[in-house]
């Protein structure tokens, strides 16, 4: 039984607009780390590089992440998304991408502690991880294949 009435599409914008800021910070984040791990730890570089992560982690990637996850949420409630095969699919990639925002930022805390643990070219790879996730979740949302 519908709840939202009149208010779903306002509840199915929001969840798209944060979606939306959510991967542009899990795009930006490998990318600063890539230009963050060229500083000499402790240096003014560094303390700027840590600045703009943590400014990108409290800014955008949490308060995000926590509006999709509730206005998701209220839409898998709204529409019975749990009784669909699609749907489960489409949450697992979410989970995974839920996983990858903690990474980036215990990753983030990483750098800060002066640990450089990953090359660049690995950080470059982990940089598609978010664009992969986004389409099998947009496929599963758009065309429900199951």
């Amino acid at each position: 039984m519908p709840y939202l009435g009149a208010a779903y599409l306002w509840v199915k914008a929001a969840h798209v607009i944060f979606v939306i800021f959510l991967m542009a910070g899990l795009f930006m984040m490998p990318r600063f780390f890539v230009y963050h791990q060229e500083t000499v730890p402790g240096s003014a570089e560094d303390q700027r590089w840590i600045e703009r992560e943590t400014r990108l982690l409290k800014i955008i990637l949490n308060p995000s992440l926590i509006l999709t996850w509730v206005f998701g949420l209220m839409l898998m409630v709204e529409i019975g998304a749990w009784h669909f095969g699609w749907f489960h699919l489409k949450l697992l990639f979410v989970l995974a991408l839920s996983g990858y925002h903690g990474w980036t930022a215990s990753y983030a805390k990483k750098l800060a502690r002066g640990q450089r643990s990953l090359a660049d070219k690995q950080l470059r790879m982990l940089n598609e991880v978010p664009g992969i996730a986004a389409a099998v979740i947009v496929i599963m949302v758009i065309v429900r294949p199951f």
